[in-house]
């Protein structure tokens, strides 16, 4: 047998053996190829380290409302909806009836709609859809929905939706266990809430490069507030969806547009090129010959 003198080196084979003396790539596991429920935690630290001076601040404002601090932990633990419990204290303390927190908390919440159609739901897990649903909230669906996160898996997007609501939940708790120690006169508190979320509008922008977007959104919403003052958030959602789906179908017109006309394109130069090849064929045939004048033959 001839042996190549060339010294070779074979390239990794991921997942097949090459002997009991192969040294082979392991084998990749569940949430292993995007590094997992670690990978998760750390996806999930950045914009968690953000959320705790909110769920202090929301603290403050439990201990302040002169609730009892285990309110303000029930509040995160089970409602786990940072705007809408800001809210929710409001009526609370107000004495508010129950059809009309429901009611609030149905326009409040109603962009959760939306952002259910681009959450990756349908990568969780059995059970694991239930906690999903229920801890979707906009810094989860900020990370699981960016273009990067596509092949993130149940164990990743488990994990950045439990680190959201674990630093959620022991923030408002020490918020409320510290609040008496606040003074009364210190204001603002509840704009924490605005500033997260111009924060997470500016990282979705910035990672989505879709420049109109952002701007699209802020002329909505001021049209919103002009035409319907009381519900400006439901009014600009609905205004921005329809400018989405306005853009959609008429990129989708454009494609197929473009389609067509490069498939004509191709059509053509084919036909072209067929009638070519015949005449030439014609041309080139032994004993044939141009018809000149005089030529009778047929």
């Amino acid at each position: 047998m001839h042996t190549d003198p060339t010294p070779t080196v074979d390239p990794p084979v991921i997942g097949t053996a090459q002997g009991p003396s192969a040294v082979t790539a392991p084998v990749p596991v569940v949430g292993a190829a995007d590094g997992g429920f670690l990978a998760g935690l750390r996806d999930a630290t950045p914009a968690g380290l953000a959320a705790v001076p909110l769920g202090l601040a929301f603290g403050v404002l439990v201990a302040q409302a002169g609730l009892d601090w285990w309110w303000g932990a029930l509040f995160a633990a089970v409602v786990f909806a940072g705007s809408f419990e800001f809210l929710l204290l409001g009526l609370v303390t107000a004495g508010a009836a129950l059809p009309t927190i429901a009611l609030t908390a149905l326009l409040v919440n109603v962009r959760h709609v939306f952002y259910a159609l681009s959450f990756p739901l349908h990568r969780l897990p059995g059970a694991a859809k239930i906690y999903g649903t229920f801890a979707l909230t906009d810094e989860a669906w900020a990370l699981t929905a960016s273009p990067q996160a596509q092949r993130w898996r149940a164990a990743r997007i488990l994990a950045i939706q439990g680190g959201f609501h674990l630093a959620w939940v022991a923030s408002v708790t020490v918020g409320a266990l510290t609040g008496a120690l606040v003074p009364d006169w210190i204001v603002g508190l509840d704009f924490a809430l605005t500033a997260l979320f111009i924060v997470l509008g500016i990282d979705a922008a910035r990672a989505r490069r879709d420049l109109p977007a952002p701007f699209v959104a802020v002329a909505c919403a001021a049209i919103a507030g002009l035409l319907v003052p009381g519900g400006m958030l439901v009014g600009g959602i609905v205004l921005f969806v329809a400018f989405l789906l306005v853009r959609i179908a008429v990129r989708r017109r454009r494609a197929a547009r473009s389609a067509a006309t490069e498939e004509r394109m191709r059509a053509s130069s084919g036909v072209s090129g067929e009638r070519g090849r015949v005449v030439s064929g014609v041309a080139g045939e032994p004993g044939s010959a141009s018809p000149g004048v005089g030529d009778d033959r047929p």
